[in-house]
């Protein structure tokens, strides 16, 4: 409804606008003496010569300015002079009569000079009140056409849960007419798994915290639901709502997670194609050498040559030890290595690497160390360090071949919230160990598979593609993290952040050497292992010294043998038996059994990593697969050792 609406005065002001022409505005002005004057005539009183006059002086001020109104009140002197005074018209300057008319007209000049201004006011008030109504109606239409055409959903709602005012996209939406949604609690139409939620939001919204991108489904009326967003506040009693239709967003978020979930299981299973590519291609090159060197062993031994049988047994031997040592960098990549961590100087380390370092890059590439004081001590494998120091040192060499600068710095650093997620670390202090050199650098693309394994941009015979992802599975699995930044043609840096080793070293106590083993003479070893091989060269090893054998292929032929009154020293089992039971498991029994027997496990996994553990395994013994005959018996020398005066076997 319009706030103005014009009056009396305002129809006035229109029939004498004050932009009429100045001839027709003083004409005017006469006008209304003249009529004045015929009133006044009309009246038929000789005294007050200037009664009437006043109102229409005032009048004529009004409506056309203040020139007419002068003019007016110089011309009813005149009048009232002429027609009521009827005196000589002489002049005297001090005469009652021309005082009288004097006064009079500086009064209605006054007079003039005010009613002129009370119309400009009244002018301005006019212009601006009917500006506010125009701007008033032309803000409603236009909210009332945001309102109709909106695509998104505008509401207002009772505290009570009720719909009240609705904008058409509501019903364009959810097919349900207004009266129908208004007629419902809102709960009504929410999805049964979002009412708890919303009403949790609805209690915060009227508790007076504003509610922004809240989401909820709510029912359409042919079936199904759609999913809206809502930001609302609470203001004088009533909730003011805008809701968005996300449900087209909704599905592209869950396409695109499923995009993504297919694309990391199409990168997963390139990751397993070339590990296992790369694993096949180097362990078929060294069981060539193993094949080779033992199918010449057997033919010089069917000539009957024995000359050079220990060369190839030396083959053989090395070609496995080979492939020993690829087993232990794909458990370092895969974290899953046996380390042993102790407190560890990483300043004292790449001092004590240095000239190794100096002699493995080179003459002509310069060596600058920027070691940090009062550095931190970290707890890792040192070796492993130093390994993964040495292999960084040298990818650093072959990326400048012809000269650059190596630089290994070591500092202190301290992660906050920010840092240590941007890092997928824990926050706290980390021991740094980088290494920067100003070699060719990487490309993007070579950068994001930098830690792959298998993964080489060398020329083939030049490397196996395991450094980098060695470093990068021994410093995860070492608390840590290896990070790679790289620029082409700049040169690469790679950090190796190291978790702070907050506690006090522990000084190592030296032991004296042990003493050489007394095996009695009747000593029994129960031997359960599902791979004939390995059963056989465990048996024919301790029958060399002197040791009984027993052997079983799975965990229930051996416990047989334990729930029998056969006299037992040792029991050698590995982790991974077939029929159910494993080998720790087999390990809790046997324990439970016989509290007294001594207990070696063999495995291919990582010490630490033991599949099917059901319980604390406390003085149980682990090699690790492949072993020596010569590991295989010091072993065994130990744990024998460790019987004493235990109870009769």
């Amino acid at each position: 409804m319009p706030i103005f609406t014009p009056t009396l005065v305002g129809r006035l002001l229109k029939l004498a606008p004050r932009d009429a022409p100045a001839p027709l505005r003083y004409l005017g002005a006469a006008l209304l003496i003249a009529i004045a004057a015929g009133i006044r005539l009309s009246l038929g009183i000789d005294s007050l010569p200037y009664l009437l006059f006043i109102p229409f002086i005032m009048t004529a001020a009004f409506w056309f300015g203040l020139g007419p109104g002068v003019f007016a009140t110089l011309f009813a002197v005149l009048l009232a002079e002429t027609l009521f005074v009827k005196a000589p018209a002489y002049f005297a300057l001090f005469s009652e009569r021309w005082v009288s008319h004097a006064l009079f007209v500086f009064v209605n000049v006054v007079m003039a000079v005010v009613c002129a201004a009370q119309r400009r006011s009244l002018e301005s008030l006019y212009r601006f009140a009917g500006s506010l109504d125009e701007q008033v109606t032309l803000r409603t239409r236009q909210r009332d056409l945001i309102w109709q055409a909106s695509p998104d959903l505008l509401c207002t709602a009772s505290p009570e849960g009720r719909l009240l005012d609705l904008n058409p996209a509501w019903t364009a939406t959810l097919g349900w007419t207004a009266e129908e949604l208004r007629r419902e609690p809102f709960l009504a139409f929410i999805h049964v798994e979002d009412r708890e939620r919303t009403e949790v939001a609805v209690n915060r919204l009227l508790a007076g915290e504003p509610m922004f991108g809240f989401e909820n489904r709510y029912r359409h009326r042919v079936g199904g639901y759609r999913w809206f967003s809502w930001n609302a506040v609470l203001q004088d009693g009533l909730i003011y709502a805008t809701v968005r239709e996300v449900t087209a967003i909704r599905e592209q978020q869950q396409a695109l997670q499923q995009a993504e979930e297919q694309l990391r299981q199409s990168q997963k299973m390139e990751a397993v194609g070339q590990l296992t590519g790369g694993i096949a291609h180097d362990f078929n090159n060294l069981l060539t050498g193993v094949i080779g060197s033992l199918d010449m062993l057997s033919l010089r031994l069917d000539q009957g040559r024995f000359t050079d049988l220990q060369r190839y047994a030396s083959s053989a031997k090395g070609a496995a030890e080979r492939a020993a040592a690829l087993t232990q960098r794909l458990l370092a990549f895969s974290r899953r290595q046996a380390l042993a961590p102790t407190a560890t100087g990483t300043n004292d380390l790449v001092l004590g690497m240095e000239e190794l370092i100096r002699r493995s890059v080179g003459s002509h590439i310069q060596i600058h160390t920027e070691l940090a004081e009062d550095l931190h001590l970290t707890l890792c494998d040192p070796h492993q360090l130093e390994n993964a120091l040495l292999n960084l040192c040298i990818n650093a060499r072959d990326a400048m071949p012809d000269g650059g600068m190596l630089r290994i710095v070591t500092a202190n650093r301290r992660l906050n919230d920010a840092q240590a997620t941007a890092l997928e670390l824990p926050v706290g202090d980390y021991v740094t160990l980088a290494v920067l050199d100003t070699g060719s650098g990487m490309p993007p693309e070579v950068l994001a598979r930098a830690f792959d394994p298998f993964f080489t941009t060398k020329p083939v015979g030049m490397g196996t593609g395991l450094g980098l992802s060695m470093i990068y599975g021994f410093a995860k699995q070492s608390g840590g993290l290896a990070q790679l930044a790289s620029v082409p043609d700049v040169g690469t840096t790679v950090t190796l952040y190291l978790p702070r080793l907050v506690a006090a070293p522990v000084e190592p106590v030296e032991s004296p050497p042990p003493a050489p083993p007394h095996r009695a003479p009747d000593l029994t070893v129960l031997v359960v292992d599902d791979e004939p091989m390995v059963r056989m060269l465990v048996d024919e090893a301790l029958r060399e010294h002197h040791i009984q054998t027993l052997e079983a292929t799975d965990a229930a032929t051996a416990l047989r043998v334990l729930e029998s009154t056969t006299p037992l020293d040792l029991l050698i089992a590995d982790v991974g038996l077939p029929g159910g039971l494993s080998g720790c498991q087999l390990a809790t029994l046997a324990r439970a059994r016989r509290p007294a027997l001594e207990i070696l496990l063999i495995t291919g996994y990582a010490e630490t990593h033991l599949p099917g553990e059901s319980a604390a395994l406390t003085g149980v013994e682990v090699l690790t697969k492949p072993f020596t005959l010569e590991r295989l018996l010091a072993q065994i020398d130990l744990l024998l050792s460790r019987r004493g005066n235990r109870p009769p076997r």
